[in-house]
């Protein structure tokens, strides 16, 4: 065999197809788009359109919703974080929180902050400042010696809820206002 006898296998580099180049290609005057309409025509993404019919999306039940007011955390167990002590990827005596975990990229998303979960073994005695935790991850931590520190994270839910009461506030002010001075 020689440099110049290599090449690819019969089939392996298949070259596209030049539609519209003359009628003994097969493939010319209409380039296979058949005659006239939308789909004959450039710029027409008809993803889903069923000729005017109610498309399938649309015709089917929806279930449930999407709550913009829930909480986002970040979800980081037991198991992962003993993981990291015993890799000396996370030092176990230093205080734990949202940003150390996530220098490391353990908690990845999570706008309102990290929850442990009790999800694996714990050894190490850590130290842990977070937004949430669950009861068995709360008391498997202070079995081994280490201390919780749940920190009050103000979700985006209360943040939209008390701006709410500040606006109702300000209106209900105003209508006294001019109550007061249709009076006067």
């Amino acid at each position: 065999m020689k440099l110049n006898d290599i090449r690819d296998n019969q089939g392996a580099r298949k070259s596209r197809v030049r539609v519209g180049r003359g009628i003994g290609s097969g493939l010319g005057k209409t380039a296979g788009r058949g005659q006239k309409g939308a789909k004959a025509r450039s710029g027409v993404a008809i993803n889903g359109f069923e000729g005017g019919q109610m498309p399938l999306h649309m015709r089917i039940p929806k279930r449930g919703f999407n709550n913009i007011f829930a909480s986002d955390y970040a979800e980081v167990n037991l198991g992962q974080i003993q993981k990291l002590i015993d890799a000396k990827t996370l030092d176990a005596s230093a205080l734990i929180d949202h940003a150390a975990l996530k220098a490391i990229g353990i908690a990845r998303g999570g706008k309102d902050g990290v929850r442990i979960l009790n999800k694996g073994a714990l050894t190490a005695k850590i130290n842990v400042k977070v937004a949430g935790i669950s009861g068995a991850a709360k008391a498997a931590i202070e079995l081994v010696g280490g201390s919780v520190e749940v920190i009050e994270v103000v979700a985006a839910a209360d943040k939209a809820k008390a701006k709410h009461r500040t606006v109702q506030k300000v209106r209900a002010a105003d209508k006294e206002a001019k109550k007061a001075a249709a009076k006067a």
